[in-house]
């Protein structure tokens, strides 16, 4: 194999593999037997297992979030640069959410691997979530837009959620299905983006909860 599809077999394997079992429980010995490879080719292309799922996570977020900005510049385009706040919603939210719980995706071994990703909080892909940002940026930055009377504190906070929605939902749909009995259907990936979408957009676009002011707050 040439020094790419070495490359690229290490990747592919790794990815089957984290895709079934824990990302502590696969080995080096495990990738490298399933990717037909030497641990020296490991080594040397990615210097360790953490730096190896490290790259990983870094490959397929970057297509994730490519998903997500052509969507927002769909709806900004669409909406003369004045995109709603639902369509930014709907640009944040509606990729991942379709990766991961789309019939047509779901058992493919990248979203099973970047739905262990939201799972498991390993440290090397935990020091990534907290280091790169810059792409939540421009959909914070679209929603202040969009919100022009809307305290920025409210709308950081309301991106938050609407993130922690997500990874929820990816994470802990069976227990919603069996705790509804079945009345929430959790394989129609278009109901449950348009129900997250609804609530967050609620929640920013709504009247604010009555609050103390942080000037108050300090001085009581």
């Amino acid at each position: 194999m040439s020094s790419d599809q070495t490359r690229a077999a290490i990747l592919t394997a790794a990815e089957t593999l984290w895709a079934e079992r824990s990302f502590g429980e696969v080995t080096m010995r495990d990738i490298v037997s399933s990717a037909g490879v030497n641990l020296a080719a490991v080594n040397y292309h990615f210097g360790s297992k953490d730096e190896l799922l490290a790259e990983l996570f870094v490959s397929r977020t970057t297509v994730l979030n490519r998903e997500r900005f052509a969507e927002l510049k769909a709806a900004e385009e669409a909406g003369g640069g004045q995109p709603s706040v639902t369509a930014i919603l709907n640009a944040l939210v509606g990729p991942p959410l379709r990766w991961c719980l789309s019939p047509d995706h779901q058992r493919s071994a990248a979203a099973r691997f970047m739905t262990r990703a939201s799972v498991e909080t390993v440290p090397p892909i935990k020091k990534i979530v907290d280091r790169e940002f810059r792409h939540l940026q421009r959909f914070a930055t679209a929603l202040c837009k969009a919100l022009p009377g809307r305290d920025e504190v409210d709308v950081y906070w309301g991106l938050h959620f609407a993130l922690a929605m997500i990874r929820q939902t990816v994470t802990d749909s069976e227990r919603l299905r069996k705790l509804s009995g079945g009345l929430c259907d959790t394989s129609d990936t278009d109901d449950i983006i348009r129900r997250i979408v609804t609530i967050a957009a609620g929640a920013l676009v709504g009247n604010a909860t009555a609050m103390p002011a942080r000037a108050q707050r300090k001085s009581g």
